[in-house]
């Protein structure tokens, strides 16, 4: 019998169901029948195998402070206990244990999901001087380590453009929809008269302002999934006179979230313009594309060239909620104009933001590694 490539994925950080790590890209190599996946999580849940994945926590760390100094440790101690073949790892809190696992004669991939330099340039609470500084001396060890990983998976590909500077062993795997998860489209005279949000509610991604924008409409709803990570914003975003107009949802599975695409008119995603968003390639986006529905938008450069190229939504100034009532009234009130953004953007999704398209891009790197 042919022994098996063991796999293993590790995170500090992301849930054990996070979709770029378990639903993608593990559920994705664990369908290969001579591969062996494993995913290590920081949780306080039990082991379980879900989609032919074995998913192991190491228990989780209360604060900040304790997580980034001992969860780290107890991930690496359990991957050692796999021993297998190809170690993925998905946090800038995890590279010291990637690198420990390289000197070991491991190959090592780091999936870079953000950039996170620019990440910490966004972060509304620490001081702007602050930030560039920590941001510079991030940019020097990435540099620094990089190149000392058999692989680097970027998320997007201006992250991949960056690293190949650094690793020429690096390629983009977009965090495009499973389109089967969006199968289910309505015809569109059975839609309610509502527009959505799904993801983290906070102010930078533009939650009171689309709350705000609601004042000027007269009858449509706003359903608005996802958790407030702070709790005085979620006070000041409750007291806003056009919250009666919200639907709060809160924290909805993968099937739920379709459902809310289904009986939706357009879906937001309308982020403030902050230097980690300007590269960014949002999935809620190419969801609500792959849902059949109009996507209204900043006016991002990026994402402005995606939506009038492929002719699927409305870009808006995410500053102003004028501009974004203005755009939800004209999705309510254009019922085939709507519909044929709708279908432009499905159509895109089918062709050429899907997951099927990346998920063959994970398969041949790993192939690569292999051989």
């Amino acid at each position: 019998m042919k022994k098996k490539i063991k796999i293993a994925h590790l995170t500090s950080v992301h849930p054990r169901y996070d979709t770029r790590i378990f639903v993608k890209e593990c559920s994705a190599l664990a369908e290969i029948e001579n591969y062996s996946v494993y995913l290590i999580v920081a949780d306080e849940k039990e082991d379980e195998i879900v989609n032919r994945v074995k998913i192991l926590s190491v228990g989780k760390k209360k604060g900040r402070l304790k997580r980034l100094v001992f969860s780290p440790r107890v991930v690496y101690k359990k991957a050692l206990e796999i021993d297998a073949n190809i170690y993925h790892i998905h946090d800038p809190e995890l590279i010291p244990a990637g690198l420990k696992l390289k000197k070991k004669g491991k190959f090592v991939v780091f999936d870079a999901h953000e950039d996170f330099p620019k990440q910490l340039l966004g972060k509304p609470y620490l001081n702007k001087y602050i930030a560039k500084i920590l941001a510079l001396l991030i940019r020097l060890y990435e540099k620094r380590v990089f190149k000392k990983f058999d692989f680097i998976i970027a998320a997007t590909p201006y992250i991949r453009n960056k690293v190949l500077k650094i690793n020429k062993n690096c390629v983009d795997v977009n965090n495009y929809p499973i389109v089967e998860e969006f199968s289910g489209t309505s015809v569109w005279e059975d839609k309610k008269d509502q527009v959505c949000y799904t993801g983290g509610l906070t102010e930078a991604r533009g939650i009171w302002e689309m709350v705000e924008s609601l004042s000027y409409l007269n009858t449509t709803k706003l359903a608005l999934a996802g958790r407030f990570f702070e709790l005085e914003f979620e006070k000041k975003v409750k007291t806003n006179k056009s919250w009666d107009k919200v639907n709060e949802l809160g924290y909805l599975n993968r099937k739920e979230v379709a459902l809310v695409y289904k009986n939706s008119k357009a879906g937001l995603v309308t982020l403030h313009p902050l230097i980690n968003y300007l590269d960014s390639l949002p999935v809620k986006m190419f969801e609500y594309m792959a849902a059949g529905i109009p996507v209204i938008a900043s006016d991002i450069k990026l994402w402005k060239s995606i939506i009038e190229e492929n002719e699927c939504g409305v870009c808006v100034n995410p500053i102003d909620t004028k501009s974004i009532a203005d755009a939800i009234d004209y999705v309510i009130k254009n019922p085939n104009e709507s519909e044929r953004m709708g279908k432009n953007g499905r159509q895109a999704v089918l062709e050429k933001f899907n997951w099927n398209i990346e998920k063959k891009k994970l398969i041949n790197l790993y192939n690569n590694i292999l051989r």
